[in-house]
């Protein structure tokens, strides 16, 4: 048990599944999961543990915004043994070939500052997934018909933006898209030495100003989730 996840140590496996919203974690759990089980409530963050292919998976809240997920990663990793974590997420698109709907792999995350920042002082730390995961995501879209989008991302610490300068710049040098945690969730496992990867839906488009619906959300972040978990478990299969 630690201070913001009430499970006891073995609740909890060594691949995470870290949706943003703890309503998703449950919905994720309820669908992909065999057996799963409850295993955080804290401050109504939701964790849930089951099997996927006979592989044990926890699949836990984030929270909004790289804070709030530096608290639990920090915990699930340091707490509870946490080996591989995987955000899922939605995201903002950047660039005009990315579309609604699309999977974006970020293979590294620009920010202005994490909850990490101080430890670097003058240096800006480039933050990148695990490798091994990035290639076998890639090849699991594809083995569902779909082509990813592989590059660099931006994580905000704001959502309501007021920055249109920086967007600018952003797109301007290739950006794909903006969301708010990887940043400070590829630091933390490259801190660690565990192994992370971000799987994202475009769900908005920051040039357009399309947004995806509500009720069309569900089958292509069902894509996402089937993506990181065949990513995870890539090795054991």
């Amino acid at each position: 048990m630690s201070i913001h996840i009430n499970a006891n140590p073995d609740d909890i496996a060594e691949t995470v599944l870290m949706p943003g919203d703890p309503m998703r974690a449950k919905w994720a759990a309820e669908t992909f999961l065999e057996d799963a089980v409850q295993v955080n409530s804290t401050r109504g963050m939701l964790g849930f543990t089951g099997t996927w292919k006979g592989q044990r998976v926890t699949i836990h809240g984030s929270g909004m915004g790289m804070p709030t997920l530096s608290i639990y990663v920090n915990e699930l990793i340091r707490d509870f043994g946490a080996k591989t974590l995987l955000r899922i997420g939605s995201c903002g698109a950047m660039q005009e070939h990315v579309s609604l709907r699309d999977i974006v792999l970020p293979q590294t995350a620009s920010s202005i500052s994490t909850p990490s920042s101080s430890i670097f002082r003058d240096v800006n730390f480039a933050p990148v997934a695990d490798f091994a995961m990035l290639r076998a995501a890639d090849n699991a879209a594809r083995v569902l018909g779909v082509t990813p989008h592989i590059g660099g991302i931006y994580s905000s610490d704001t959502f309501y933006d007021e920055r249109p300068d920086l967007n600018e710049q952003l797109t301007r040098h290739g950006c794909l898209a903006v969301e708010m945690e990887t940043a400070e969730l590829y630091t933390l496992a490259a801190r660690y030495s565990v192994r992370a990867l971000t799987v994202l839906t475009v769900s908005d488009h920051l040039l357009t100003e399309e947004s995806l619906p509500s009720e069309e959300r569900e089958t292509s972040f069902r894509d996402m989730i089937q993506i990181a978990l065949t990513a995870a478990f890539a090795d054991a299969s």
